[in-house]
């Protein structure tokens, strides 16, 4: 990997590609990315063949390096800001939680934790860390200190394959099922209402449906990253709405051959209210109040994201 995290330092991406994202059309005004860094959690491993790291970018798509070198961050996945914006929590394929400062230094740790194999991660209404568990097939939640044991919010088992899982502003959860990188799982969502019912409702049958990620807009809507076929080559990617009350696909938002956008996985909104999704060359850009790719803010070969955050 130390020969890749060296590659990656070198790399420049041209001076015409680094402003072509630094403006874009965003209705009737020009819409200016985010000024502060970009963190993005690059795989390696049977996640994509990345660079095993937490590598972070300037606001003009500018390669900054590795945000942090400390040897317990590997196949880096799930990322979220803490509530005080203080904290950055990453979910490490060496199986724990880290919680890093601005500086990149580590101040919390769960230590390693059995057979974890995390994947995303976000804070829940209750301020508790939540990870979704690939192998134990559910969600577990943390405390935001990260020293005592987790416990399972839903029994194990409880979809085929999870992906990504968001909480609504009413306390109800959606969690999306897709395929694993064994082709074993299910494409759906399912919902389970405030009170956590253990007999999940299935929410969304989209037969172009397969989900990476998920998260809650500003709306209330359900938004999904998707691949499908998963795996082919020749997948079908997209950005899929969903309404919340009834599972209904409201609209699909495509790279519209601005990028190639393929693998697509963690989705973000951003402060600035625009929706980014990673994938596995390039960080792109949504208008969701219009539906319009904005671009790629971030173009870089062999990134294989899977999670993103904009960390001050």
């Amino acid at each position: 990997m130390g020969s890749r995290l060296r590659a990656f330092r070198r790399h420049r991406l041209p001076r015409r590609k680094r402003h072509e994202c630094c403006a874009r059309r965003h209705g009737a005004s020009v819409w200016e990315p985010i000024k502060m860094p970009l963190l993005v959690t690059s795989a390696s491993g049977v996640n994509g063949d990345g660079y095993g790291a937490l590598l972070a970018f300037g606001y003009d798509g500018r390669p900054l390096g590795v945000f942090s070198s400390d040897v317990r961050i590997a196949d880096p996945r799930g990322l979220a800001v803490d509530q005080k914006k203080q904290l950055l929590f990453l979910n490490s394929g060496s199986d724990r939680v880290l919680a890093l400062d601005r500086h990149g230094k580590v101040l919390r740790d769960t230590g390693p934790i059995p057979q974890l194999n995390p994947g995303g991660g976000i804070f829940g209404p209750d301020g508790r860390y939540y990870i979704g568990l690939r192998s134990a097939r559910t969600i577990m939640a943390l405390s935001a200190t990260l020293d005592n044991a987790g416990e399972l919010l839903l029994p194990a088992g409880i979809v085929p394959f999870p992906r990504g899982f968001a909480f609504s502003s009413g306390g109800a959860l959606f969690l999306s099922s897709g395929i694993g990188p064994t082709g074993e799982g299910e494409n759906t969502i399912v919902a389970f209402d405030q009170g956590l019912s253990l007999k999940p409702s299935r929410l969304v049958s989209d037969p172009e449906l397969s989900p990476l990620d998920l998260v809650v807009a500003p709306n209330g809507n359900i938004v999904v990253s998707s691949e499908h076929p998963f795996g082919l080559t020749d997948a079908v990617t997209s950005i899929r709405e969903y309404g919340a009350a009834d599972g209904d696909l409201v609209r699909v938002l495509s790279a519209a051959g601005s990028a190639e956008f393929r693998r697509p996985r963690g989705l973000r909104f951003g402060p600035d209210g625009i929706l980014y999704c990673v994938a596995r060359d390039e960080v792109m850009a949504f208008d969701f109040a219009s539906g319009r790719c904005l671009g790629a803010v971030v173009r870089y070969p062999r990134l294989n994201g899977q999670a993103l955050a904009f960390f001050p």
